[in-house]
């Protein structure tokens, strides 16, 4: 694979294991995924930006939780935890390439996400400040202005299905990483390697 200028990710799933925390405010795995898959529905469907934790809190409703659930959330979003193979990662590919990150989530949150990884990163892009969730190509396209570089220079790993979408539609290579195993949307595109766990795709992107 060929050596790129910089490396996006996303946040909240690819470097981040923001699963265990909704199942746990949820009470289970089982109401942790309904509550999430309802939010996700939700991001990708409405495009321009609403609030973020408006969106949560709806989504807990709709699958019979309540909005207390999505208080909670934003209460514990500290709690946060990077997957055990992140930090190897980030250390081997900083100074390297430029590295960022482009979130589904709010600006205040986004940022305490990003400093949760503990990696510097040269671009945090949040659907609040692109005022649009991905997939749409808003926030895609605002990482690559501020990182200065064409779309072919940049990779990006993806944490969810749907960002094959939003990346193909701007022309930036894509790795997923799949941790969950969840199922490919149907019209996204193939990325170049889909793996489980970021040690897997630590040979694409050290080139």
């Amino acid at each position: 694979m060929k050596r790129y200028d910089a490396v996006l990710f996303d946040l909240l799933t690819a470097l981040l294991d923001s699963w265990s925390l909704w199942n746990r405010i949820a009470g289970s795995e089982a109401a942790g995924r309904a509550w999430r898959g309802e939010y996700l529905k939700l991001t990708y469907g409405c495009g321009a930006y609403r609030p973020y934790e408006t969106l949560v809190s709806e989504a807990a409703q709709t699958t019979g939780l309540s909005a207390s659930h999505g208080e909670a959330l934003a209460a514990q979003w500290d709690s946060l935890r990077p997957w055990d193979d992140a930090a190897a990662l980030l250390a081997a590919l900083e100074g390297r390439c430029r590295l960022g990150v482009v979130t589904n989530c709010s600006e205040a949150l986004g940022r305490r996400a990003a400093q949760r990884v503990g990696a510097d990163f040269d671009v945090v892009v949040t659907a609040e400040r692109a005022g649009f969730y991905k997939p749409h190509p808003a926030p895609y396209r605002m990482a690559l202005a501020e990182l200065d570089l064409p779309a072919q220079s940049v990779v990006f790993v993806a944490g969810s299905g749907f960002d094959l979408l939003g990346t193909a539609a701007t022309g930036i290579p894509t790795l997923w990483h799949n941790r969950a195993g969840i199922a490919k949307p149907d019209a996204a595109p193939a990325p170049l390697a889909e793996r489980r766990t970021l040690r897997e795709l630590a040979a694409f992107l050290e080139g």
